[in-house]
């Protein structure tokens, strides 16, 4: 296994501690806690510039439905960033993040998810039917502008003809 692999199969394994972190929760819904009794929570008035900033993503500005959180978590903040636009800038969006491939079907038959953003409203992405994504480690593939981001996901999924969904979530 050359480095890029190893680094690869180290992050992602990392994404799936941290889906499994946040998939455990307290009673209250929005607070999460560790075995070790620390909590993560969703951040008080951080929304989508907050989420936009940390990924370096602009938001285009004829999007709407721009919603955004940040989940704090002991060990690493997830970032959630979701507006709906036209296909064109969708796939634009994806591409500008430099993935190894292109935006892609997903497999149908992964364990299901953390619920992230349910929090905006939203159905969980991997859970629509037609939905596409593409994932990209921005050190892996020497994204300068992203160097302190980790991993970011993007989905995009057709609502019509005219009017396309990007779910981003970053940590």
């Amino acid at each position: 296994m050359n480095d890029r692999s190893a680094l690869r199969s180290r992050l992602l394994a990392v994404l799936g501690a941290a889906l499994l972190l946040t998939s455990c929760s307290s009673a209250g819904g929005d607070d999460h806690r560790t075995t070790d009794g620390r909590a993560s929570h969703w951040g008080k008035d951080m929304g989508a510039p907050e989420a936009s900033a940390f990924m370096k993503v602009a938001v285009p500005e004829s999007a709407t439905e721009v919603k955004g959180a940040v989940q704090i978590n002991p060990q690493e903040d997830i970032y959630l960033l979701s507006f709906v636009t036209d296909e064109r800038t969708a796939v634009g969006v994806a591409e500008d993040l430099r993935p190894e491939k292109p935006l892609r079907t997903r497999n149908q038959d992964l364990p299901a998810p953390a619920e992230l953003f349910g929090h905006l409203g939203l159905a969980e992405p991997r859970s629509e039917k037609g939905v596409r994504w593409a994932g990209v480690c921005p050190p892996c593939v020497g994204d300068s502008r992203r160097s302190g981001v980790q991993w970011i996901e993007i989905h995009v999924l057709a609502l019509n003809a005219d009017r396309t969904r990007v779910y981003m979530q970053a940590y």
